[in-house]
């Protein structure tokens, strides 16, 4: 029986192996892809796929940026435990996709999967998957993003070892170190406030509602007259929005200036306008729900495994 594209195809998703250790598979079983199944894990080679119902919640976030400052990337990549996420070959593999991501065109998570890893002959799905099967756990890129500006500056901030990462993008003519400096300011700012946007005219119009229903509601619960209850929430809802929106809050190097104000200083210092244009935050694991072990317990798994 002819070995298919599609046959190829199916026994890849089915073990994660591959494409030409799956090709190599159903030769040797005669096109019967339940025995190139089997071929696969005997030689170990489809251990990634029997991880892959397992929650991968921790990991890290990795940035690159460009020597001219105009390109940056930022990777989430998620592993099972903390263990393995300060593991020297984990740590190396993050760095290595955020390079590839720097320089590729790929646009989302598959089309990444898909690109070579770096000078070598093997795709990024297939070097994550042989990392599965080394480092024995279940791994995943999670996302990405890129920034590339041609009239201004990239700068970035990893906290916690890699828990956090952020990337700043400013609209600037100027090309000064003190520019970059500034974005490294910023970008500290949001891993610490997580600010919902850059400015108030950035707000969905839609937040602006809700919080503003809220907020009455808040006001006639504690009694307040409702006659005065409008002034009242108009006032709340411009303390709320100085704390959610990036150029108004505090700097939290100094809490006398506002980020905003920190970015008109330095553009009249220059003598150029600064833009923040763009902020992009990733924080390791959110949104995935953990699964609590005892860690005793999951050392025990990984031994009988």
């Amino acid at each position: 029986m002819a070995i298919t594209a599609a046959m190829v195809k199916e026994l890849r998703e089915k073990t994660g192996a591959g494409m030409l250790d799956c090709k190599k598979a159903l030769e040797d079983s005669g096109a019967d892809i339940e025995r190139a199944v089997d071929i696969l894990r005997e030689k170990g080679l489809a251990k990634a796929a029997k991880k892959s119902d397992r929650i991968a919640a921790e990991g890290l976030v990795s940035i690159s940026i460009s020597e001219d400052n105009k390109k940056a990337s930022i990777v989430e990549v998620n592993s099972e435990t903390d263990f393995v996420a300060k593991n020297e070959e984990f740590k190396t593999f993050v760095n290595d996709i955020t390079t590839i991501v720097l320089k590729s065109n790929a646009n989302t998570v598959e089309e990444l999967s898909n690109e070579k890893y770096l000078d070598t002959e093997s795709t990024v799905q297939e070097t994550l998957n042989s990392k599965i099967a080394t480092i024995g756990e279940n791994m995943n890129i999670r996302r990405f993003d890129k920034f590339e500006v041609e009239t201004g500056q990239v700068a970035g901030y990893i906290h916690g070892g890699g828990k956090i990462g952020v990337l700043v993008e400013m609209e600037t003519d100027s090309n000064s170190d003190e520019v970059v400096a500034l974005g490294k300011d910023i970008a500290m700012q949001v891993a610490a406030m997580n600010p919902k946007y850059i400015s108030q005219k950035d707000v969905d119009p839609d937040y602006i509602a809700h919080e503003k229903e809220i907020l009455i509601q808040q006001a006639l619960n504690e009694g307040k007259p409702a006659d005065i209850v409008e002034k009242m929430v108009v006032g709340r809802l411009n303390k709320q929005l100085k704390e959610v929106c990036l150029l108004d809050q505090p700097f939290v190097k100094n809490p006398d200036v506002t980020v905003g104000q920190l970015v008109q200083d330095l553009a009249k210092k220059l003598g150029t306008s600064i833009n923040v244009s763009k902020t992009v935050r990733f924080e390791v694991g959110e949104g995935i729900e953990k699964k609590e072990e005892n860690f005793a317990e999951e050392v025990a798994k990984q031994l009988k495994n």
